[in-house]
């Protein structure tokens, strides 16, 4: 498939209000490691589409397997995962160092993990 024939499939946007730092945050949840922000809700959509493009063209130059959105309907993309007490505070720490949601600062860890072990 191509860029725009990619771009015009419906992926599933989520959009969260950053209560921390204000605006919004936007995930496409089928799109690993997609996520971007914006002050406004407009434009947190309107980067939300460049960060979807930029991914896009990343993924094809470097011939990473780009699933179709309904192949990803059997997954809601949530899990719960107990972790130890020490974790949860090293990692809730970090986020607010880095000024984003715990579960955005989590999500970006394990897209980052995961991009290492599929380069081999």
């Amino acid at each position: 498939m191509t860029l725009n024939e990619y771009m015009e499939l419906s992926y599933r946007m989520e959009i969260v209000p950053d209560k921390e730092e204000g605006g919004y945050a936007v995930t496409f949840p089928e799109l690993p490691g997609c996520i971007t922000c914006g002050e406004t809700l407009e434009l947190a959509v309107s980067n939300a589409e460049d960060a979807k493009k930029e991914w896009f063209m990343a993924a094809l130059e470097e011939g990473q397997e780009i699933l179709a959105p309904d192949v990803l309907n059997d997954y809601s993309g949530q899990f719960k995962l107990r972790i130890p007490k020490s974790l949860h505070h090293q990692l809730s720490e970090q986020s607010k160092r880095e000024g984003i949601s715990m579960n955005q600062y989590c999500l970006y860890l394990l897209s980052r993990n995961d991009t290492i072990h599929s380069q081999g």
